[in-house]
């Protein structure tokens, strides 16, 4: 069974990456199979599957994740997967932003720039809110309120379709964090880790 992490970060069976993935057989099962439900669902009317892998690659390019991008934009349409990965390095920013209403907290709020979309001709109003709201979701999710809600609405999004495009881009920044945590064990030298994890 293809295993996407393996896939992307080129993990090979026997290597110590892969080695250090079996100790955690059911995390490691679990996490390809909500990206098999996310990517593979039985019914993806609501949320077309082209659609999930253009939101997909543009929400993993925000945060310039070169590696998760290109595979997702791989699996996308052709016609547009350059377009959205353009939209995404134009609008990439180093985040989080928003504004606490929190006294305590107050001080801590940040301001950033928020998505517009270049390519106003190529991209359908459905797909560009779909961005817009990945966007608002990795940089300001604060702001992921009832009016965000309904501006998905108002572009032809159903509510079954806002919640999967909500979990679709949860999941690939939980995917990319493993990715992260993995290329720094590899970086780091897994053997020497596994032998003080043994100890």
């Amino acid at each position: 069974m293809t295993d996407t992490i393996d896939t992307v970060l080129g993990i090979a069976p026997g290597d110590a990456l892969d080695a250090l993935r079996r100790r955690r057989p059911v995390t490691r099962e679990q996490l390809q199979a909500s990206h098999d439900a996310l990517f593979s669902p039985v019914d993806d009317a609501a949320f077309p599957i082209a659609e999930r892998h253009l939101v997909a690659a543009f929400a993993t390019r925000l945060t310039a994740d070169d590696a998760l991008a290109a595979y997702y934009a791989d699996h996308a349409p052709a016609a547009l997967r350059d377009v959205v990965l353009a939209e995404a390095v134009a609008s990439s920013a180093e985040g989080p932003f928003g504004h606490y209403r929190e006294a305590g907290l107050v001080a801590e709020s940040t301001d950033g720039p928020r998505y517009e979309t270049i390519a106003h001709e190529a991209l359908s109003e459905r797909l560009a809110a779909a961005l817009t709201h990945a966007h608002l979701l990795v940089f300001r999710p604060r702001e992921a309120d009832a009016d965000a809600l309904d501006r998905l609405l108002d572009a032809g999004w159903s509510v079954d379709g806002i919640v999967t495009l909500s979990q679709l881009v949860a999941f690939v920044a939980f995917q990319q964090r493993v990715a992260a945590g993995l290329t720094a064990l590899a970086r780091a030298g897994v053997r020497s880790i596994e032998t003080e994890v043994a100890a």
